[in-house]
């Protein structure tokens, strides 16, 4: 297919070096950027002319489809000028349907932009993104967007909601799973990628999908992992470890950026002038659209800081808001904001023009009807399978699995004997594609039991017990199936369940059990209070263990959970996430051996909630703890284990890896230089595979503390058995920034300590002075 040549370049741009291809390339592209903006300037300044302030207000709403407002009250909406998007509808007929209304009811005929929720996959459902970040591979990541973009444009579709990229320590918080980790660095590359993906080379390009990067600013920080709840951080904190993926999306070009619900040091961002002019327009320089989170107009009053709905609407445009998602504040109290003088003309035409600019920029004004096509393409059957990607969803699930354990090499296992399929997730169709599975279908999503009997045939029996219920906690399920029935409960008592699962795991070989959360566990508004296993499956794993079989325990999860008691049962431990559309095949693809796994943790895992947040990237304590000399006044818990289960970079393959020490190219750099730090890497096993050489520096003395360790870059590396490799990292002193006290971004001189290994915390060490 055509398409999929453009899939390749794009997918290569996007992954090319910083400043690849641009030596020739740029002076141009920056003339037609120019000349561009130029003429949308003037067009769109001649159409705000000939609008009236109600038709500028009705631009600035962003309906959404549903109970509130069903179809045909939108079209009328439409035909009055009061609505200048919508989101939540996904097929060609419906949303050419509300076009038309425009075109041919409305009086300046100004076209409507259509978003929805493409967060990992629109139809073909990929992997979540915190899924996505376990992959470390940038091509990977970047195919998936591609795809995506692909399959939500042939909708009609001209924005995503994505990507997230809220930095988060604490994975009680449920959108925990919407984003790519804990750490700043890692995510700042994936954002770049990920709207290069979506985007594509031009924002008029028939696939290309408009990204609107959220949520801005700080939402990972939330106090207690409770979403919605407040944020109260330093400037140094804010601008080192969590605004730089933000600034990274919008370096790369996001034409949107959705503006986060959490209230920042008191100021919701909502109602943050800092944020939305000073910070995002005055110095990165940010030319798209802003638009607020669902109803965030109308909790300016919950918040504190509005004390009417006249009040929240004025304080919000303002404050920088040009679109209202789902809120019908500003049509109902901008026109005689506007008349008192309370807002200005100029202020309601800022607002306005982003709308129109992005609308200019999608092409939207040459032909509203560009990412439709003619009415006669429209696919027969929207949901057909042939208009799924399967082959790519399931080459990136099975490059972002996670080996946490692999005791006596049980895993690959062998596709013959008798495998027992248990657990609550192992068929749910629905779990194994995750929270925010878009325009994605359960009926057309490969479950774990599903892929297993699939590779193995005729070769070897299967057995299957659901052998436990999620939870047995009634309140809990009443929760997850508050808006729909998305969590079945089978009515057999806990224990009927559990003997049926251990009658088939007696007569089995080996146990593979799919245990974990389900999807509406980790969603949004899906906070937890304790990330251990649910009792009920904790009791099915103790009964499996007690048959004496080998037991392979698949995790299925949207954030690091607390694993200690079933990293002690368990034989081998495989960390799926929610891998999608394909995710029983990707899975059964690692079990067998058939893909050896390479993923790395993008987040630390805990060993229990009291542990939280536990990241590894922390400021040093002047008591530090270490193992081999604990002491009883350092920093640490007297009562656990001190450190995470599971570090930040962590991940086992199916063979083994040695690392060299260090090696680096001078023992002094020099300003404006850079050093090479190197080291040979060898597959140590029997069989061919991947890991991901990581590069941790850390400033030992500086003017404030800076973190033990930070990752600088990474290499993903395929060797075959015996194999040696040197893997070299260049340091410059773009890697040594940080902002001082007085918040400025400095370089200072010292010691530096390089830090590079498998994992953050199995490193070898060096050093190197900057002059």
């Amino acid at each position: 297919m055509k398409w999929l040549t453009s899939l390749t370049i794009a997918i290569g741009l996007a992954c090319a070096p910083a400043g690849a291809q641009l030596t020739n390339t740029a002076p141009v592209a920056a003339q037609s950027n120019a000349a561009h903006q130029a003429q949308r300037d003037a067009f769109v300044s001649d159409l705000l002319r000939k609008m009236t302030t109600d038709e500028k207000i009705g631009q600035l709403r962003l309906i959404s489809v549903g109970t509130d407002n069903p179809k045909h009250v939108i079209r009328e909406m439409i035909r009055d000028g009061q609505v200048g998007a919508i989101f939540n509808t996904v097929t060609r007929q419906d949303i050419r349907a509300m076009q038309d209304q425009v075109m041919e009811l409305s009086r300046l005929k100004i076209p409507l932009f259509f978003a929805y929720d493409v967060v990992h996959g629109h139809r073909t459902i990929f992997p979540i993104a915190l899924e996505l970040a376990s992959s470390w591979d940038m091509n990977n990541i970047a195919k998936s967007a591609r795809v995506s973009a692909y399959e939500a444009t042939e909708d009609g579709l001209n924005m995503t909601w994505a990507p997230m990229v809220d930095i988060t320590r604490d994975p009680r918080w449920g959108r925990v799973s919407e984003g790519f980790g804990e750490d700043t660095w890692l995510t700042s590359q994936i954002a770049r990628v990920v709207v290069k993906a979506f985007q594509g080379e031009a924002p008029t390009d028939r696939h290309s999908l408009m990204t609107s990067v959220k949520h801005f600013a700080l939402y990972g920080a939330v106090e207690g992992g409770r979403d919605y709840n407040t944020v109260d951080m330093s400037p140094q904190r804010m601008f080192q470890d969590y605004l730089p993926p933000y600034k990274a999306a919008i370096d790369a070009g996001s034409g949107g950026v959705m503006v986060a619900l959490n209230s920042i040091n008191g100021v919701p961002a909502t109602a943050n002038r800092w944020l939305l002019k000073e910070l995002l327009r005055d110095q990165w320089k940010f030319q798209g659209i802003t638009i607020t989170d669902h109803g965030a107009i109308k909790e300016l009053m919950k918040h504190g800081v509005a004390s009417d709905p006249r009040d929240a609407s004025r304080i919000a445009l303002k404050s920088g808001i040009a679109m209202s998602m789902s809120d019908e504040y500003f049509v109902k109290y901008l026109p005689e904001l506007v008349k008192s003088g309370a807002i200005t003309v100029q202020e309601l035409d800022e607002a306005c023009r982003q709308v129109l600019n992005v609308k200019y920029d999608m092409g939207l004004f040459a032909d509203p009807y560009r990412m439709l096509g003619a009415a006669s393409s429209d696919p027969v059957d929207t949901n057909a399978e042939s208009r799924l990607h399967r082959a790519e969803a399931r080459d990136v699930a099975k490059r972002s699995l996670v080996l946490l354990k692999n005791r006596l090499n049980i895993l690959p296992l062998k596709k013959s004997g008798v495998i027992a399929v248990v657990g609550p997730l192992a068929d749910s169709k629905r779990d194994t594609m995750g929270s925010w599975s878009a325009a994605g279908l359960a009926r057309q999503t490969v479950t774990v039991y599903r892929g297993i009997r699939t590779a193995v045939g005729n070769d070897a029996t299967v057995f299957y017990a659901k052998g436990a219920n999620v939870s047995n906690h009634k309140g809990i399920i009443d929760f997850l199936n508050q808006y729909e029935d998305a969590v079945q409960v089978d009515p057999r008592s806990p224990q009927a369940m559990i003997d049926e699962a251990v009658a088939v795991a007696k007569k089995s070989d080996v146990v593979v059990a799919v245990v974990g959360e389900a999807a509406g566990m980790a969603h949004e508004a899906s906070s937890r209070s304790n990330i251990d296993l649910p009792q009920s499956q904790r009791d099915l794993i103790a009964a499996l263990k007690a048959t004496g079989k080998p037991l392979v325990l698949v995790l299925m999860n949207g954030r690091p959970l607390a694993l200690v008691r079933e990293d002690q049962q368990a034989d081998a431990l495989l960390e799926t996430w929610f891998s999608g559309t394909e995710g029983g095949n990707a899975i059964a693809d690692v079990l067998f051996g058939d893909y050896n796994p390479s993923g790395k943790l993008p987040m630390s895992f805990p060993r229990s909630v009291g542990q939280i947040p536990i990241y590894y990237n922390h400021l040093p304590s002047g008591r530090p703890y270490t193992p081999e000399n604990p002491g009883k006044y350092t920093s640490h818990y007297y009562d656990e284990a001190n450190g995470p289960l599971y570090p930040f970079g962590y991940g086992l393959s199916y063979t083994t890896f040695s690392v060299s020490d260090v090696s680096m190219s001078s023992p002094l750099m020099k300003r404006n230089g850079s050093v090479n730090a190197s080291v040979t890497v060898t597959n140590t096993g029997k069989r061919a595979g991947e890991t991901v050489v990581q590069l941790y520096l850390h400033d030992v003395v500086a003017s404030i503390s800076r973190p033990v360790k930070e990752l600088r870059g990474y290499e993903k590396v395929m060797l075959q058995p015996g194999e040696s490799r040197v893997i070299s990292f260049t340091i410059t002193e773009d890697d040594l920034k940080f902002y001082n006290a007085q918040m400025q971004q400095v370089v200072e001189p010292g010691k530096f300590e390089v830090f590079i290994g498998l994992d953050s915390q199995r490193v070898k060490q060096q050093s190197f002075t900057l002059l």
